[in-house]
């Protein structure tokens, strides 16, 4: 297995953290904007898009703050990818910072990947 480069991303929004969390943590919130569909049996989360079926543990959760999903492929390893929700304690402004991993040569990809995937999530929550 070829190594992975960790990345970060932060994206503002204009949305209560309680919402942000539903739509993070829960398949009926993540079909909303991440997957075209997702289910989950407990800690198992299954993500479909147009056919191709990727499952994933669900390896941390913090009500109202952040989601830490390991895909199986990645079992065994320290690669994951988590939605953390973060306030500015002094301006209350909103953000998600996303946590994930990529081989080199798919850092970018991954990368406009998040950006579409935030779009959709920002377009469902009305907050453009």
């Amino acid at each position: 297995m070829n190594q992975k480069i960790k990345y970060e991303m932060e994206f503002p929004f204009h949305a209560s953290p309680s919402l942000l969390f539903q739509y993070l943590s829960t398949p009926s919130g993540m079909q909303e904007w991440y997957a075209d569909n997702v289910n989950s049996r407990g800690k198992n989360f299954t993500f479909i898009w147009e056919g191709s079926e990727e499952e994933a543990i669900l390896y941390g959760k913090k009500k109202g703050e952040l989601i830490r999903f390991q895909w199986l492929e990645d079992e065994g390893t320290d690669y994951y990818f988590e939605l953390r929700i973060q306030v500015d304690e002094i301006t209350k402004d909103v953000s998600i910072m996303i946590i994930d991993f990529a081989e080199e040569d798919e850092v970018e990809e991954g990368k406009l990947l998040w950006e579409n995937m935030i779009s959709n999530l920002k377009h469902v929550l009305g907050s453009v």
